[in-house]
């Protein structure tokens, strides 16, 4: 999944909507499909359906753009521009929506979603193709924190586990057809219209959603109170964080002396707005908040920076479809959904810290197996299994961060603890995905793209891949070690 749990998205950016006090109903009864919220809850859950669709859909279809557009050097940009723009957008969403409510940054994120999509399908050349996945990026910050505070106004508290339990299930189905349709639209029409389809798919939910969002969970949230100043000072921190990593990523890229000048200017924002955000202890695994928190980051990073370059692989150094490699990632959407599910059930409580380490040690094996595939004697359903095992594990593991963040958090911490919770995991994503495209590029992976040779699929540089994926399982493990020392008294973000 290429954007993790984003469920946890307007929580975790620190947008903390109020309940909902223009729901015209009893909070004793309802659902969330009863006439007062029909049309609200089928048109915001299609949304996050079309956006988990297109997040599973772009791993399929990103090998051959890269190709076509002779830029698989820079493939990984694809994937960290993403991370990087959503980051600063989900900081400036839960302000926008305090500030007005939710409508504004809904209608503006779709809008930019839709333009980004256009953009990267639309693309001449690579360099357009990322400046669209950023603008996706800035889109989808907006969209997702902006959902959340349309839940937290619009559905009363008893209602919210069942929107949320279906926006977490719209994310399950697309995992398992996602890769398969984007592979047969890839194969058959073309990668761009795995882009340049989805804004059509949109207006249908947004036309029956946004009706009800104005009537429900418009305008700011007490419209009598003044209005909520914007943090300038958290806005330049999140600025920083994502200027920051975009300098580091461009730095690693190159790899030429001169890329000293911007990766020193990305440290020099990024450590002070990293410090500023996170908790204090984060990076010496403090016990606790702290190696919560840091946990997340090194688990969401290592596997979306490995599960990046797995059709990649497969496409090229294997000889498959864009259609069956992706589809080797579909069991992933399953069994990530029984390693929440698992971790959820009462009788996990007592153990929760043994299971985050065994399924960071899942992890971490999973990643390792990757690159098992490139001997041609080792079958590709190997990797698929492997995949799978990892996605149980990630489950559990991104899910108790999360409810050990609230554990170890004050009531009135929970807001600035959250937000320290996707920053680790957003910046995370970006950082190791620059750390994994330096190392693809400087070991030749540039040309994998031209390479495939004979029918079996043997291709030029199979050690970019290893260059990849094997530092990532090493960065998983170091996860398991970090998962002892969850628990602990609770600290200030």
């Amino acid at each position: 999944m290429s954007a993790l749990e984003p469920r946890d998205a307007a929580a975790d950016a620190g947008a903390a909507p109020p309940p909902g006090p223009l729901a015209p109903h009893d909070e004793s009864k309802g659902s969330v499909l009863d006439p007062v919220h029909r049309a609200l809850s089928v048109g915001i859950v299609s949304v996050v359906l079309l956006i988990a669709f297109e997040a599973t859909a772009v791993g399929t279809a990103m090998p051959v753009a890269a190709r076509e557009l002779n830029g698989v050097s820079v493939y990984a940009f694809a994937f960290s521009a993403y991370f990087t723009t959503s980051l600063f957008a989900m900081v400036l969403a839960g302000q926008w929506s305090d500030r007005g409510g939710p409508l504004a940054p809904l209608t503006a994120g779709i809008s930019a979603f839709a333009a980004g999509l256009l953009l990267s399908g639309t693309a001449g050349a690579m360099w357009l193709f990322i400046l669209g996945r950023a603008v996706q990026g800035l889109g989808g910050g907006l969209v997702i924190v902006a959902l959340y505070v349309v839940v937290g106004r619009a559905y009363a508290e008893h209602l919210r586990p069942a929107i949320m339990a279906a926006f977490a299930a719209s994310w399950v189905v697309p995992s398992v057809v996602g890769p398969l349709a984007a592979g047969t639209v890839t194969e058959h029409l073309g990668w761009r219209w795995v882009f340049v389809g989805i804004p059509v798919l949109v207006v249908f939910p947004l036309a029956l959603a946004l009706p009800a969002i104005r009537r429900t969970a418009s305008g700011p949230a007490d419209p009598t109170a003044p209005v909520t100043p914007w943090d300038r000072r958290r806005i330049r921190l999140a600025l920083g964080i994502s200027a920051g990593a975009a300098l580091l990523q461009y730095a690693g890229q190159e790899l030429r002396w001169l890329s000293l000048l911007p990766a020193a200017a990305g440290a020099a924002l990024l450590v002070p707005a990293v410090r500023g955000l996170l908790p204090h202890g984060t990076y010496r695994a403090a016990r606790g908040l702290p190696s919560v928190v840091l946990l997340r980051g090194i688990a969401a990073g290592a596997f979306i920076a490995a599960e990046s370059f797995v059709p990649l692989m497969l496409v090229t150094q294997r000889g498959l479809s864009p259609t069956l490699a992706g589809f080797s990632l579909a069991l992933g959407g399953l069994t990530w959904a029984l390693g929440s599910w698992i971790q959820a059930r009462p009788w996990t409580e007592p153990y929760r810290e043994r299971l985050v380490v065994l399924g960071m040690v899942l992890v971490a094996l999973a990643i390792a197996a990757a690159p098992s595939v490139l001997i041609t004697a080792v079958p590709v359903w190997v990797l698929a299994a492997a995949w799978g095992l990892g996605c149980l594990g990630m489950g559990s593991v991104i899910a108790s961060t999360s409810v050990l963040l609230m554990k170890l958090s004050a009531p009135e911490e929970v807001g600035a603890n959250s937000a320290a919770l996707q920053i680790s995991d957003g910046l995370s994503n970006v950082l190791l995905l620059a750390a994994g495209g330096a190392a693809f590029a400087a070991l030749g992976g540039g040309a994998v793209g031209h390479a495939v040779t004979s029918a079996a699929g043997t291709g030029s540089h199979p050690g970019a891949f290893a260059a990849v994926f094997l530092p990532m399982a090493g960065v998983a493990a170091v996860g398991a070690w970090v998962a002892t020392r969850l628990q602990g008294a609770p600290a200030r973000a």
